[in-house]
């Protein structure tokens, strides 16, 4: 019978390469304008919403009654996990823009042409990064949850969204004189660190099963955290650009289906 540890972390590993796919279309193609990116990263966040509940969450609350905890002591508890990794995740946001504003990150990127542009672009893609990091620990979770099904359709529908993500991180780069090879590496770099947040996730449940449910939660509170910080409100402030609502709905009605289809 298959490892699933190492299923989970070889999958954690294919869905971060999915940003790879997304820069490679914006190396054939050409950055998207501004109003498609927007509806990307839009759908990126319907998708992420999805699993974040139906990947996470409900699985997380479900462990937790396998456990033993009664159903209002597993809903605590899970709400627990996922403020913690909410403020985590929020802590991170808040060592990331201080380390922009001194200038420690930009610095590994080369020239950047304004001081509100460095910061900005700075910002997103360490926060692209950084969030890539639970969803590596969501792909490998849910494999190792036992439920082979639950797996796929987590690597599919973080996949699926990180090609928006992946798109939307070489185009801001072009939009600095990157060459298009540069931009699409940089797009898959920032994917390749969910193959660690896979390993850590597996270590830790290899560990003590105890941890799993928790984990999840982590996992989850992080994953959201993202979206209401970061990824929504960079979409409602281009909001003359035309509403991401619509794409966000696709992405979470995507991600539902699979969810559905695949357990």
């Amino acid at each position: 019978m298959p490892d699933p540890a190492l299923i989970g972390i070889i999958a954690s590993l294919i869905a971060g390469a999915m940003t790879g796919l997304g820069g490679a279309v914006v190396a054939v193609s050409g950055p998207p304008d501004e109003r498609r990116q927007i509806l990307l990263i839009g759908f990126a966040a319907g998708v992420m919403i999805a699993a974040a509940f139906f990947s996470l969450i409900l699985p997380a609350f479900d462990q937790m009654r396998v456990g033993g905890a009664s159903a209002a002591m597993a809903a605590v508890g899970v709400i627990a996990a996922v403020w913690i990794g909410a403020a985590a995740m929020g802590r991170m946001g808040l060592l990331a823009d201080t380390l922009a504003v001194r200038g420690a990150i930009p610095a590994r990127f080369g020239t950047w042409p304004e001081a509100e542009d460095k910061r900005r672009i700075a910002l997103f893609i360490v926060a692209m990064t950084l969030h890539n990091l639970p969803e590596g620990t969501a792909v490998g979770l849910s494999f190792m949850s036992g439920d082979p099904q639950l797996g796929w359709a987590t690597m599919l529908g973080i996949g699926i969204q990180n090609i928006p993500e992946g798109m939307a991180v070489a185009a801001l780069l072009a939009t600095l004189g990157w060459s298009r090879t540069r931009c699409a590496a940089a797009a898959l770099a920032t994917g390749l660190v969910e193959p660690v947040g896979g390993a850590l996730a597996v270590a830790l449940v290899e560990a003590s099963a105890a941890v799993l449910p928790w984990a999840l939660g982590f996992s989850a509170g992080a994953m959201l955290f993202v979206v209401v910080a970061e990824i929504i409100p960079h979409t409602r402030r281009r909001i003359e650009h035309g509403s991401a609502t619509p794409a966000l709905m696709a992405g979470l009605v995507l991600m539902m289906v699979l969810d559905v289809s695949l357990s």
